[in-house]
């Protein structure tokens, strides 16, 4: 008996530290999130189905809120996708919930923005417990300098400077919404919202306010990247270990 298709959203939860990213690189052997869970779905219901995402992550990038969808004729309720996959899926990847949405649901383009964040290990002492989940700045950082710089980010700009080179986006311009920077002892957390982001954006613009926090670039230099759209005059690409994809926004 032929069951009508359902579209199937999941919510996933995953420590990025063993994979080279979201997206499947058939053939090479390198490990990814997608094929893991795209080989849970066919080990649960012997369908191979193509998950579309909400978009892709770098090797080593984290995630509490990734979106993904799919579709299938599987007779499985939509709310028992999330445990039964868990079942099947390595412990550092978890469904965190499943539900059936419209037919037009597409996880990357209805997407209404995503949040992200990124986390400093900001002390002189090296560290063990961190070293996959934060970057290590041992110098003390100018929190006050690095908000005035973010602050220039917020609002609708050409993110050219920030742009990793590869990016395939139609166009370099992005609206940030908002822009956060807290310190919890030896931990800062840079959060940016936004309606979406380029290739490498948010580890890019991380870089430059490392670099401000420093004392290399001003503040104001920030605005005058945006300006000047030059990605040789911004600063460093901030590692992957310390970005986390926190949650898709959908209307």
């Amino acid at each position: 008996m032929n069951h009508k298709p359902k579209n199937i959203k999941l919510t996933i939860e995953y420590d990025g530290t063993r994979y080279h990213g979201w997206q499947s690189q058939a053939g090479t052997g390198a490990r990814t999130i997608q094929e893991t869970v795209e080989l849970a779905i066919n080990r649960l219901t012997g369908e191979y189905v193509k998950i579309l995402s909400s978009g892709r992550t770098d090797a080593g990038v984290h995630a509490f809120g990734h979106v993904a969808s799919f579709k299938t004729e599987c007779p499985i309720p939509s709310g028992a996708w999330a445990p039964a996959l868990n079942h099947l899926l390595p412990n550092d990847i978890r469904v965190l919930s499943s539900e059936s949405v419209a037919d037009d649901f597409h996880a990357r383009y209805s997407a209404r923005g995503k949040i992200y964040a990124y986390k400093i290990l900001n002390r002189y002492q090296p560290t063990a417990l961190h070293r996959d989940y934060a970057w290590h700045v041992h110098r003390r950082l100018n929190l006050r300098t690095i908000r005035l710089a973010a602050s220039a980010l917020i609002g609708k700009h050409d993110f050219s400077a920030f742009r990793g080179s590869g990016c395939n986006a139609r166009s370099p311009v992005r609206i940030v919404r908002s822009v956060v920077v807290k310190r919890r002892g030896d931990i800062i957390e840079i959060w940016i919202e936004a309606d979406a982001f380029l290739k490498y954006m948010m580890r890019n613009i991380v870089g430059t306010l490392v670099e401000v926090g420093l004392g290399r670039f001003k503040p104001q230099d920030v605005h005058q990247l945006l300006v000047t759209r030059d990605r040789t005059k911004a600063g460093r690409t901030a590692p992957p270990q310390g970005l986390y994809l926190i949650k898709v926004l959908y209307e």
